[in-house]
């Protein structure tokens, strides 16, 4: 009943704009910035992605930390089981890791 009702009132929320918003469009509209200044180039310039990598790293190894912190602090009522689920938890995101060292997503140069 809850996931219906929300379900709907997403689709509410998505599909009334796109019925009744006006659909004008202009040259002026179709540019790449409306900001009245010409795009000549970025503002900031370009960046390597080596910095977007490292960012994504960071937050790979913040949610592992989520998992792996509350999993040791009930280590040994978890069991076998509980070793045997971190386990394979571990191993998948090392086989991400070993993936991305494959394919010198670490390198910096």
């Amino acid at each position: 009943m809850v996931f219906s009702a929300s379900a709907a009132v997403a689709g509410a929320l998505l599909g009334i704009p796109l019925m009744i918003a006006p659909r004008r469009y202009s040259a002026a509209k179709m540019e790449t910035f409306e900001c009245g200044k010409d795009p000549i180039a970025l503002p900031e310039g370009r960046f390597a992605i080596k910095f977007s990598t490292v960012a994504i790293f960071f937050i790979i190894f913040d949610i592992e930390l989520l998992f792996v912190w509350p999993w040791a602090t009930v280590f040994r009522s978890l069991g076998w089981f509980g070793f045997s689920v971190m386990l394979v938890f571990l191993g998948i995101l090392m086989l991400g890791f070993l993936y991305i060292w494959q394919k010198r997503g670490l390198e910096w140069e």
